[in-house]
Parts: C-alpha cells; sequence; structure tokens
C-alpha cells in the first residue's frame, strides 16, 4: 500500500506563513497618485515627502505615495488582526503569494523617502535655474 505525502493546503500554507509574519503588510500602505508631469506636480511631490513617515515610489512605470503608519488593528502581542471578522475588502482579498514576507522584496524604478531626494531630482529634471530662483525670492523676504 502507498503511503500519501503530506501536502499542506493552500489555506493551511497561508495560516503558516502568517504566523511567521509581523504585520508587515499591516504597517503601511500605498496610494497610486498621478504621474507627475510639470514642476508644480513635482512640487506636491516634494511636499508629500516633507511629512514624517512618507515615502514616495515608481513602479511599472506608475507612482505610489507610500504612507507608513500602522493599522489601528494590529496586535502588538501576536501580529494579528484584531478586527479580523470586520476587516475591509481589501484585508481579505489580500494574498500571501508574493506578500511581504514570503515575496522577493521590491524593485523599484525610483523611490525617495524625503524631499530633499526629490529636490535634486527636480533640479536634474528642471534644472538649477528653477532653483536658483526660489533661493533668491527666498532672501528678498528675508531682508
Amino acid at each position: 500500500m502507498k503511503r500519501k505525502k503530506a501536502t499542506l493546503s493552500k489555506k493551511s500554507a497561508v495560516t503558516q506563513a502568517c504566523r511567521k509574519c509581523n504585520g508587515k503588510c499591516c504597517r503601511y500602505y500605498a496610494l497610486q497618485i498621478d504621474t507627475p508631469t510639470d514642476w508644480d506636480e513635482f512640487d506636491d511631490i516634494r511636499w508629500y515627502l516633507s511629512h514624517e513617515d512618507t515615502s514616495v515610489f515608481v513602479e511599472d512605470g506608475k507612482w505610489y505615495l507610500d504612507v507608513h503608519t500602522k493599522c489601528r488593528y494590529l496586535s502588538e502581542m501576536d501580529y494579528h488582526c484584531l478586527n479580523y471578522e470586520l476587516r475591509p475588502h481589501i484585508c481579505r482579498k489580500y494574498d500571501t503569494d508574493g506578500c511581504d514576507l514570503t515575496g522577493d522584496g521590491y524593485e523599484y524604478e525610483m523611490q525617495f523617502t524625503d524631499d530633499k531626494q526629490m529636490e535634486e531630482y527636480m533640479r536634474i529634471k528642471f534644472g538649477q535655474k528653477v532653483f536658483e530662483k526660489l533661493e533668491a525670492k527666498k532672501a528678498k523676504r528675508a531682508r
């Protein structure tokens, strides 16, 4: 008589992966934003990046605002959801294939973690003269 190999069902494998996780997927959210095309739109992104716990990344040509903030329902004791039965649809459809724990990580085309990085990018894209004009206005106001 042949013995059957013990295999984990997909649901069981998900459960096992989730038990090892510290809730990385519940510690941020990313929202797609319009691809910036002009100075003002890039400057708006520079403003986003002036705020703590934010970053902006480009993946597959699409721009995203990444907000690093923990979900209020993530338990710090065992990293389980304290609102599991009533969790939002986006959480219900989340798949552990390629999640933050089991995936290969992120390979962004670009990532900006603060306003100074965006400022440097804007200097390259639009030229130094634009910033020189802004700095001249700032100096004039300071007098």
